[in-house]
């Protein structure tokens, strides 16, 4: 009886501190567009024939001091709540390490092509659930200096906005931008922080928010409307998200006989294993689905940054 006791009191143990673990998200901060393309920090890149416009954070972090610093800065303030954090500024050696970034310019397929930017590159590799994205600037009342400042917390696979906080700190005598910053931000970051969590939170209890793209390639004879067992594809497919989905939540926002779009869909974190969960395996599982008789229909899987994922129907 006693062994039962230990071993109980062991397992919940066990569960309670892996719950605990799993709702802590992994941030990284990143300037805002609008700091990058003020201090000149942009390049652009071919977005499958059109030119983009996107932030240069690699030069950023090369050159401007007072980046580092800020950046360092809210690290700072994030790991004293808790919150473990990714270097934007380590990732980035990483990739070019690696030579990465030579070819995040876009990403191809056969008989269409979905691009994938230099950021979206940035946010798979760092594989930080949230984003915090800071947009500054000093200003200057006689000899005094103040920081105004937007900090948003943003959800590397929605792309939504899930916490946000704003304000301009009190006039100083102060030089270090950092120092500033970390005085007019520090009223805010409770709730910054609660909104955060609370996000986390969600996410842990409903799932995490992706989207799902079908399409077709051209040379594909057949469609969405091709039935099987007095079933048309596209129902098989509605019925698989509905019943992958977390607590069946989705949202089915165009369904035609050649393209279906889901979005709001809720992703588990984990699959059944208690394995952590992305949206490449999640969709790869229908994938196989797909693939495997009586279907046996040919898929090519792409993906665009973390959380959108399309799985093109009749060729690999």
């Amino acid at each position: 009886m006693k062994r039962i006791v230990i071993f109980l009191f062991s397992f919940f143990l066990l569960i309670n501190t892996g719950f605990g673990q799993a709702k802590k998200p992994t941030l990284m901060v990143l300037p805002s567009d609008a700091w990058c393309n003020s201090k000149g920090y942009m390049l652009e890149f071919d977005n499958q024939g059109t030119k983009e416009k996107i932030p240069d954070y690699k030069r950023a972090f090369q050159e401007d001091l007072d980046l580092i610093n800020v950046v360092s800065k809210i690290n700072e303030i994030m790991a004293q709540r808790g919150f473990p954090l990714k270097n934007a500024e380590t990732v980035l050696k990483s990739l070019a390490a690696e030579s990465a970034e030579d070819n995040m310019t876009t990403g191809k397929t056969k008989g269409g092509s979905i691009a994938e930017s230099p950021v979206d590159k940035l946010k798979k590799t760092a594989k930080a659930d949230i984003i915090l994205q800071l947009t500054w600037d000093v200003l200057a009342t006689g000899p005094k200096k103040s920081v105004r400042f937007n900090l948003q917390g943003l959800d590397s696979y929605s792309n939504k906005q899930v916490a946000g906080a704003q304000g301009t700190g009190e006039p100083s005598f102060s030089a270090e931008v950092a120092v500033l910053l970390e005085e007019a931000v520090l009223s805010k970051m409770d709730n910054f922080v609660t909104s955060l969590q609370s996000h986390f939170d969600d996410m842990f209890e409903n799932g995490r928010e992706v989207v799902i793209r079908i399409k077709k390639f051209d040379s594909w004879s057949d469609d969405l409307e091709k039935e099987y067992n007095g079933k048309q594809l596209g129902e098989i497919i509605e019925d698989w998200v509905q019943a992958n989905t977390v607590k069946n939540r989705f949202s089915k926002t165009d369904y035609t006989e050649n393209m279906m779009l889901f979005e709001q869909v809720r992703m588990p974190l984990y699959d059944a294993s208690n394995k952590a969960l992305d949206t490449r395996n999640f969709v790869r599982n229908l994938q196989k689905l797909i693939e495997a008789p009586p279907y046996s229909i040919p898929c090519k899987l792409t993906m665009k940054g973390l959380g959108q994922a399309t799985l093109t129907l009749g060729d690999k």
